[in-house]
């Protein structure tokens, strides 16, 4: 990466409903992508924020971390929802860990942009003659693209949230999560399992 600085990072990232496929490195590819090494370059270029942005704490799955790359089943919905999941617990922990370390100058918070026409849902089977129906629904109901990528930019840069860390935000507001999402315990073990998984060590 040829930036030196990095001062707002949002990741707005999810496949839906696909096949069961892997990354080169061999995880599960709803849980694949990550931009933690983004970090010490977050961390030098303070005050910088950090967004990830799932769909609202009440489409998740329970976490299942004995087969958290899904190896012995793959429900595809299932697999999705674990994986926003995944974004608010691992939200919360990075928060922690960064309170923990003394380091204020990165804030790391979670959002939603509401339903966003996309090729997101790309892979669900959709009847031949429901599909002009679709359309017109997703044109009436829909954020576009364009309105979808401005909810996020504007939330992440209200004064409002300066300090705030570790939370979801939605409409501009805080949501209230489920207790499956503010899972303390859950987070660090999903933090820990995964630092294994990838050969990352704590500094």
């Amino acid at each position: 990466m040829r930036e030196q600085k990095v001062y707002l990072l949002i990741n707005n990232e999810g496949i839906y409903q696909c096949p069961y496929t892997k990354t080169e490195e061999g995880f599960k590819m709803q849980l694949g992508s990550t931009t933690y090494l983004l970090l010490d370059l977050l961390k030098r270029s303070s005050p910088s924020w950090w967004w990830w942005s799932p769909p609202s704490s009440t489409s998740m799955a329970a976490s299942t971390f004995e087969d958290l790359n899904s190896e012995s089943s793959c429900n595809k919905a299932f697999c999705y929802s674990q994986s926003k999941l995944a974004n608010l617990l691992f939200t919360r922990e990075l928060a922690r860990c960064l309170e923990d370390e003394g380091i204020t100058g990165v804030t790391v918070n979670a959002l939603t942009p509401g339903i966003v026409r996309t090729r997101l849902g790309r892979h669900i089977h959709i009847p031949f003659l429901a599909k002009p129906l679709f359309y017109l629904a997703s044109l009436a109901f829909f954020k576009s693209p364009l309105e979808g990528a401005q909810k996020p930019l504007y939330q992440a840069c209200l004064p409002d949230v300066e300090g705030v860390a570790g939370k979801c935000f939605a409409n501009c507001e805080e949501e209230e999560l489920m207790p499956k999402a503010t899972d303390d315990h859950a987070a660090k073990r999903l933090w820990d399992l995964s630092e294994s998984m990838v050969g990352i060590k704590s500094q």
